[in-house]
């Protein structure tokens, strides 16, 4: 569910859309999300001073307190 939202929001941030993979594990209590994007579009996905970043982390972390779960983003 929350490796779906990142890859929706990335996709509509990057200009190579079919650069984009996103794979979720779990260990024990937290999930690490793992962002892969084209190189040319890193900087879109992290933002200035790495707001854009910040804000899927802010979001990723409200999902993540509803099920009592540490959700951790990962960009690659």
């Amino acid at each position: 569910m929350e490796s779906d939202l990142v890859e929706y929001i990335a996709k509509y941030l990057v200009n190579e859309a079919e650069a984009v993979t996103v794979k979720s594990r779990r260990a024990g209590s937290t999930t690490i999300v793992h962002l892969n994007v084209a190189r040319g579009d890193m900087g879109r996905v992290i933002g200035k001073n790495g707001r854009v970043a910040n804000a899927i982390r802010s979001l990723l972390r409200v999902m993540g307190s509803n099920n009592d779960t540490k959700i951790v983003l990962e960009i690659d």
